[in-house]
């Protein structure tokens, strides 16, 4: 395993130019990322050689059994304490994330670290170069989302049984982050949508005491973590019964869906994908009512890079995981979105979804 974060380290190293600049992490998810250590509220530095890992008294015993590849020092002024390894390291500049920090916080290490002669710049390439790395998972990773897709499958099953006439949104959600939790998931990987009737043609709709009714569609946009990885996952069914427009709409998203996952492969543009499913829905005649990327990444957050739009040239690279989600929502009548999850191979994609997609009627 340390072999796994010291290469990661490595690829970051690459934005230091001199021996006396260095890198000072401060997002949580990406100090996790290159030290094994999910857990922590410190900061990362990075020089041209060494790393080091600092956290409070609280996470000072877990960090020193989880970190990989950097050493665990334990701050009493996390500032003062940075500043003292700096300085024994012979730094001068230190490049800290630019999304990844408020300019108060910012303006905070920058006047304290000045006053130790320690120059400081918030770096949008460094973002970028984080960015290209966390984007390519390797089996560690990808092992660990399909465990997560597991379980969110194993809990959306079993919470199925309670999908009804009568039921309530938010007990079903309830129900679902329960199973989830009972089959080993650390969290939900986000607030999860379960809605129903009219609400389903809100992409983001929120459950609440709203009951199922007989022909409704129900929309599930469920996740599991992992280990700190996510999964994601979108399934619309119908209860009791269907009138032939939901079917046709069901269908016209689902052979999108299919079109999309047939463009994905290693070499693919990001935009391609994404038009191969929004033409299938134009073509169809809901164009207008298909307003959001037809996917995104997932690792270590459930939205990450690379972005599946119309908008992005990213190029898909193997080992990208991305979604592959169109929906058609339909206002004031309902909305059916198809959400699965991929690992881009070399020649196509690998589907860590194992649940069927054709109309469920229960």
């Amino acid at each position: 395993m340390e072999k796994q974060f010291e290469s990661r380290v490595d690829s970051l190293r690459k934005i230091l130019k001199n021996s006396d600049e260095a890198v000072l992490l401060t997002n949580e998810v990406n100090v996790g990322y290159f030290s094994g250590f999910l857990h922590s509220e410190g900061v990362m530095l990075i020089s041209s050689d060494k790393s080091y890992l600092f956290v409070d008294f609280r996470y000072f015993e877990a960090a020193q059994k989880c970190a990989e590849n950097c050493e665990v020092v334990c701050f009493k002024k996390l500032s003062s304490d940075v500043s003292d390894v700096c300085k024994s390291l012979n730094v001068k500049s230190l490049y800290f994330e630019a999304s990844a920090i408020t300019v108060a916080r910012f303006e905070l290490f920058k006047n304290a670290f000045e006053k130790e002669g320690i120059a400081s710049f918030s770096s949008s390439e460094l973002d970028n170069l984080i960015s290209e790395i966390r984007c390519i998972k390797d089996e560690v990773e990808i092992d660990k989302i399909q465990t997560a897709q597991n379980i969110a499958e194993n809990a959306y099953l079993e919470t199925l049984n309670y999908v009804k006439p009568g039921a309530k949104e938010s007990d079903i959600a309830a129900r679902l982050e329960y199973y989830m939790k009972l089959y080993g998931a650390q969290k939900a990987s986000f607030d999860l949508i379960t809605i129903t009737g009219k609400k389903t043609s809100l992409p983001h709709g929120v459950p609440s005491g709203d009951r199922i009714q007989e022909g409704d569609f129900f929309t599930c946009d469920f996740g599991a973590v992992y280990d700190g990885y996510c999964s994601d996952t979108t399934r619309t069914v119908a209860v009791k019964s269907a009138s032939d427009e939901m079917r046709s709409v069901y269908n016209i998203v689902l052979n999108a869906q299919l079109t999309a996952l047939k463009s994905v492969k290693q070499g693919a543009l990001c935009s391609d994908v994404d038009n191969a499913a929004r033409n299938v829905i134009k073509q169809a005649g809901y164009g207008d009512y298909f307003g959001h990327a037809t996917g995104h990444g997932v690792g270590l957050e459930i939205h990450e890079a690379p972005t599946v739009s119309y908008r992005s040239n990213t190029v898909l690279k193997s080992g990208m995981i991305i979604t592959d989600e169109p929906g058609i929502y339909l206002p004031n009548k309902f909305g059916v979105r198809i959400e699965d999850m991929l690992c881009v191979t070399e020649y196509g994609c690998h589907n860590f979804v194992n649940l069927p997609k054709e109309l469920i009627i229960l």
